[in-house]
């Protein structure tokens, strides 16, 4: 594995929140550039203005450059992706925000793609100003799965739980229609992909919550539980999956069942965030099963507390050390994983033996 630093593209968010508060303090301890190198996509001017709000940050700086490959590995590093005549009002929602959110989001997405940064880290953005013609995304996993391979999974992310989601960012209404059984096998199936791949875990137990209160109640609260979740355990189950359930969400929560499990797959947004907010304080927002690394803070713009220094900042800086563990996890994993008889063959150029190449008996091998 190459001793280079890993380069954290960090993008900030909606202007107007939060974002440059909790991007500064959790970068304003010397050692975060001796664990990687920050790149922060946003706007030199709104960094400056929300620097001057915050305790303890006049020593900060950050390193203006025009390229993620001109970046200083013992620096924080700032891309200016907006025209200095932005505008910001701490508290405010406003279309020019949401437009310099967006341009951050698809910078970094381009360097990303380019690989001229290793993982991207999302400071929180207003999802209702930053919709355009341009922008048409109900949430960063949305955005970020069109740009990139593979089926996403909303994850939560902390020291007490991980909780996937079955269903991201619909309308209540649509939630049950949406619940499949090949979704929950699929799901089931990234997730497990995801904790052995991600986060080094073994044989990972993943519990799996019901959509009806008490399981339904034996349809007497309606029957998808007895006919679509519990069926696609089952399914799972016979296709290697250690999934347990379907589990009701209440007394799951309540009773603290969730240490006993790797994950939890929810089936519905706030049936998986609710409680995680409630039991996490420094959750991390990780988008699964795509081609690249996204993680963010598990909290919202904060406009209410916009530019008054009182933002934690304990959710970001896990964002960006759980994007750091995984990018690691997946370059072990790809080791491991690895073809040694192909590396061989790469390495000494010898050619590929087949099984009638070999020799039969005692005498053949004389």
């Amino acid at each position: 594995m190459s001793d280079r630093k890993i380069r954290v593209g960090i993008t900030h968010g909606d202007i107007n929140g939060i974002g440059y508060e909790v991007i500064i303090k959790a970068l304003n301890d010397p050692r975060m550039t001796e664990l990687c190198t920050p790149i922060i996509y946003g706007s030199a001017k709104a960094a400056a203005f929300y620097k001057k709000t915050i305790e303890n940050a006049e020593n900060f700086n950050f390193n203006l450059i025009s390229s993620a490959k001109d970046a200083n590995p013992k620096r924080v590093n700032l891309i200016n992706c907006c025209d200095d005549s932005l505008k910001v009002e701490p508290g405010v929602m406003t279309l020019e925000a949401g437009t310099a959110a967006a341009e951050a989001l698809r910078t970094a997405a381009r360097d990303l793609k380019n690989k001229e940064i290793d993982v991207v880290v999302t400071a929180p953005i207003c999802k209702e100003n930053i919709q355009s013609d341009d922008f048409h995304f109900t949430g960063h996993t949305e955005f970020f799965a069109e740009m990139f391979e593979g089926e996403p999974l909303m994850m939560m992310c902390s020291d007490l739980m991980k909780v996937g989601l079955a269903t991201i960012h619909i309308p209540v209404s649509q939630v049950s229609n949406s619940i499949t059984g090949e979704n929950i096998i699929n799901k089931l199936k990234q997730l497990k992909q995801t904790l052995i791949q991600d986060f080094s875990i073994t044989s990972p137990k993943i519990a799996v919550l019901s959509l009806n209160p008490h399981v339904g109640d034996g349809g007497v609260i309606g029957m998808e539980d007895t006919e679509t979740v519990l069926p696609a355990i089952q399914d799972a189950v016979r296709e290697n999956v250690l999934a347990f359930g379907p589990f009701a969400a209440d007394g799951f929560f309540a009773a603290a069942a969730y240490t006993k499990y790797d994950a939890i797959l929810a089936m519905y947004h706030d049936q998986g965030l609710a409680p995680f907010k409630a039991l996490s304080h420094d959750g991390v927002n990780y988008t699964s099963g795509l081609s690249i690394i996204r993680t963010s803070p598990a909290h919202g713009v904060g406009f209410d507390i916009a530019g008054k220094d009182k933002a934690d900042e304990s959710a970001m800086r896990q964002a960006i050390y759980m994007a750091l563990d995984i990018f690691r996890s997946r370059k072990i994993y790809e080791q491991i994983s690895a073809n040694p008889l192909k590396t061989y063959k790469r390495e000494t150029g010898a050619k590929d033996i087949s099984v009638s190449d070999l020799p039969d008996t005692e005498e053949e091998k004389d």
